[in-house]
């Protein structure tokens, strides 16, 4: 275990409290005008799947437990979760869908993520920052509409919606955050 302050716990971090892991969802640091800053800590926890909520004080100390976090490569989806496999021995993980919450409308055959494993379990997974996806569907532009006006509503080609600038139409490659689904750039390829 290793004590780290609270406002550097980030999003799949690994925590324990009281005895229990817990898997972090979201972190957010709040300094409010009066008073004491604090860190907003949404957890899963790994054994159960129940999430908690809690807050601490920037400053305070939290106990970060020691997963090993390795490069895998996702291979496909099927009954029994999402199959990952380690590039180096080969060996395959499984993970459910609950395990991998949001992100796995992002996952694609050969992406590279960055699994937390502990004591041989996968508990965490750790996304590419950025994808490449597909606009399969989108509002026509507008006459008058400038570049440097309000986005568009867009539907990329694994389902979710996003916002894209009223120059991108369908069937265009676009680059989304995985963290919030908003357009970074058109892509380059």
């Amino acid at each position: 275990m290793v004590k780290v302050i609270a406002s550097s716990v980030r999003k799949g971090n690994v925590l324990d409290v009281d005895g229990k892991l817990y898997v972090v969802l979201t972190a957010q640091n709040f300094h409010p005008g009066k008073g004491t800053p604090v860190t907003q800590v949404d957890m899963r926890r790994i054994s159960d799947g129940v999430k908690v909520s809690e807050r601490y004080r920037t400053t305070e100390q939290v106990e970060r437990a020691f997963v090993e976090d390795r490069e895998h490569t996702f291979l496909y989806e099927d009954g029994e979760g999402f199959h990952f496999m380690n590039p180096e021995s080969y060996d395959q993980v499984v993970m459910s869908a609950e395990d991998i919450g949001d992100g796995k409308a992002f996952l694609q055959e050969g992406m590279a993520v960055i699994l937390s494993i502990h004591e041989g379990i996968a508990i965490a997974i750790e996304l590419p920052r950025h994808v490449t996806l597909e606009i399969t569907e989108t509002e026509p532009t507008t006459k008058g509409q400038t570049a440097s006006s309000s986005y568009k509503p867009a539907m990329l080609s694994n389902g979710l919606r996003t916002l894209v600038p009223p120059h991108i139409q369908a069937g265009t490659r676009v680059v989304i955050a995985t963290e919030d689904t908003s357009y970074v750039e058109r892509a380059k390829d």
